[in-house]
């Protein structure tokens, strides 16, 4: 939506009064669009954003993205197929994006919010299935790959089973090695053990999986590892395999089956080999690791990969729901306070406050999100990365769980409509809950880090010592100061619930200080965050972007303040008028930035062709919902 354009219909709607009439000025619209390349610039890997963002902006603006009407869901799935294999055919080598961080969680930001099945395809074939084969060089070197590049089979990936979803590394899927024979046995031995959720049906053509399995060698468990296995080709399931569609789940549809295997005979090759083990010529197993425990993280190792995936698919759909809920807003017009006014839904601060709140927040995920990333592309898979796993996980499962209040927040702005997936609101927010799931549960990684964060972090140091009467809410680092004195005080009050927990007894020592452990990571988290932030803000180089992105990360650290006011005030960190002042410096930014909404969100840089297919993302939103229904009626559709 064209800026002067959208200036120029409110004033047409409000009669030409809008200065004088509206709540706020919105003339400032005007002149946003010099800032707005700025802020795509940074917000998009800056220099990079043509080799790691544009292919598939590119891609999510072509006419297979867009959605016709009256799909069954089989038919959606299908099509989900089908764009599958369009992202590979846009690749030169489609093997190399497996080994590329940057441009993978870059795919699922981009097509999160047009196609979420077409994100956990993506991510199960390029990253967990030619990642993994990638990663296990050994077993690749001699091994033609070119039917999965090319997209003659798809690849899967079978982890999960029906009894061990979290501890995963329990499984009971078992690969046997039969000497004579210098092969293995794949096999289910119990129903808890089918691999729970795979896309392994025949849909969308032959199929292979990696299958995560308990080698057992002369009777003796050697610990999980990966086994190349054929599941399907064009008749159907190879002999020994059974794949069992799962009922319909919530959100974007794929074909989630239950798989299990029956004494299914595999060559040696099938055997993914690295350092954490080694099938010599003669039978025996050799590895440089020592337990079961680090062979199955080390078989499983693309799921860090996985959880940026997943938080990139966060950011995406995050800035796209507040896109359209910011849009809609200034293009909705209701009654005004005087007779016969029409006033946009944006003037009201109950409204733009909200949706600012979320702005805030997205733009803070990004810029965490472009931090990880980076830090994890850049990382020696040779040293203790443990404390950067960490802030992967807490990336991934605070990016979700943010993107779904987003989600929500957005949909209700947009009233009834919201409700309706051709406004794409409604699946946002429901899709949101697959990646909350999916690479670990949030509520699992985050415990596990939290556990570790209390002994093995430190807090970083302040950057100023001045007493708390001397500070200023509008002082940014002040307020990050302030977040790094709540990580401080909830790992304390952690490690002192731990220490005074009951004897002899873990789990409850645990339990009493679960609740401060999850804290201190939540804290630390967005204290990350808030950083990045702050790091992005002080790179714009224009007066206006910098001022935009200021403000936006002040508007961030405020919200976080209020969170951990009162343990601030408690330690004297904060003062009796900083906690009275809080409201109104929150108050005064959120009025600030009111009328600069649509250039946060045009810098999101989201194609016109995604709008396009939303009706309430336009400002003839009346005229794009009769042409649906006209289509709906056209497809022959269902009506109430």
């Amino acid at each position: 939506m064209s800026l002067l354009t959208f200036q120029t219909n409110a004033q047409e709607a409000a009669g030409g009064r809008l200065s004088k009439d509206l709540p706020f000025d919105l003339s400032h619209l005007v002149d946003a669009a010099s800032e707005t390349g700025e802020i795509t610039h940074i917000l998009f890997d800056r220099n990079q954003q043509s080799h790691i963002h544009q292919p598939w902006r590119k891609l999510i603006s072509r006419r297979e993205f867009r959605n016709p009407p009256g799909l069954s869901t089989a038919e959606r799935t299908e099509l989900s197929y089908a764009r599958l294999r369009l992202v590979n055919e846009t690749m030169d080598d489609p093997e190399a994006l497996a080994s590329d961080a940057h441009r993978l969680a870059a795919l699922h930001e981009w097509t999160g919010a047009v196609d979420a099945s077409l994100g956990a395809l993506s991510g199960i074939h390029y990253n967990l299935f030619l990642g993994s084969l990638h990663d296990h060089n050994e077993s690749v070197a001699g091994r033609d790959l070119d039917e999965f590049t090319s997209m003659r089979r798809t690849g899967t990936f079978l982890c999960t089973e029906l009894e061990h979803g979290n501890d995963a590394s329990a499984m009971e899927t078992t690969a046997t090695y039969d000497r004579p024979t210098d092969s293995f046995v794949l096999h289910t031995p119990t129903a808890g053990a089918q691999k729970f959720m795979p896309n392994t049906s025949t849909t969308g053509g032959p199929k292979s999986a990696l299958v995560a399995a308990r080698l057992l060698m002369d009777e003796e468990d050697q610990g999980v590892f990966l086994f190349l296995t054929p599941l399907t080709d064009e008749n159907g399931t190879l002999p020994g395999v059974t794949v069992r569609r799962l009922p319909e789940r919530a959100g974007h549809p794929l074909d989630h089956c239950l798989t299990a295997f029956d004494q299914v005979r595999l060559e040696r090759a099938a055997l993914l080999e690295s350092e954490h083990g080694r099938l010599d010529a003669d039978g025996t197993l050799s590895s440089s690791l020592g337990n079961r425990r680090k062979r199955f993280l080390h078989s499983v190792q693309r799921v860090t990969t996985g959880k940026l995936c997943m938080s990139g698919a966060a950011v995406g759909v995050s800035r796209a729901a507040l896109a359209i809920a910011v849009r809609y807003a200034h293009a909705r017009y209701i009654s005004g306070p005087k007779a016969n006014q029409r006033i946009p839904l944006v003037a009201h601060r109950s409204h733009h406050g909200r949706l600012l709140f979320g702005l805030s927040t997205a733009y803070a995920m990004t810029f965490l999100h472009r931090k990880v990333v980076s830090q994890w592309a850049a990382h020696d898979s040779t040293a203790d990365n443990s404390e950067l796993e960490r802030l992967v996980a807490l990336t991934k499962s605070w990016t979700t769980w943010q993107a779904r209040d987003i989600a929500i927040e957005c949909r209700e702005r947009c009233g009834a409509p919201g409700l309706f997936s051709a406004n794409a609101l409604s699946d946002i927010a429901t899709n949101i809950e697959g990646t909350i799931t999916a690479e670990g549960d949030n509520l699992v990684i985050s415990l596990k880090a939290a556990a570790e964060m209390l002994f093995n972090h430190q807090p970083p140091a302040r950057r100023s010592e001045l007493p708390a009467a001397e500070q200023s809410l509008t002082d940014v680092y002040f307020l990050r100061d302030l977040l790094v004195e709540s990580e401080a005080i909830w790992q304390s009050k952690a490690r002192s619930a731990l220490r005074q927990g009951p004897p002899r007894d873990p789990v409850r020592r645990w339990n009493a200080a679960s609740s401060s452990a999850l804290e201190l990571a939540d804290v630390h988290t967005r204290r990350q965050a808030a950083e990045a932030f702050l790091d992005a803000a002080a790179a714009a180089v224009g007066t206006k972007a910098r001022y935009l992105l200021h403000q936006l990360a002040r508007l961030f650290l405020l919200k976080e303040v209020v969170g951990h006011s009162g343990e601030l005030l408690a330690g004297g960190l904060i003062t009796v008028e900083h906690v009275r002042d809080l409201p109104a410096a929150i108050e005064e930014i959120v009025a600030d930035l009111a009328p600069h909404m649509m250039t946060l969100v045009d810098a999101f840089d989201l194609p016109e062709e995604f709008f396009a297919q939303v009706p309430i993302a336009n400002e003839d939103y009346v005229l794009r919902w009769d042409e649906l229904a006209e289509s709906l009626d056209a497809a022959g559709a269902d009506g109430p």
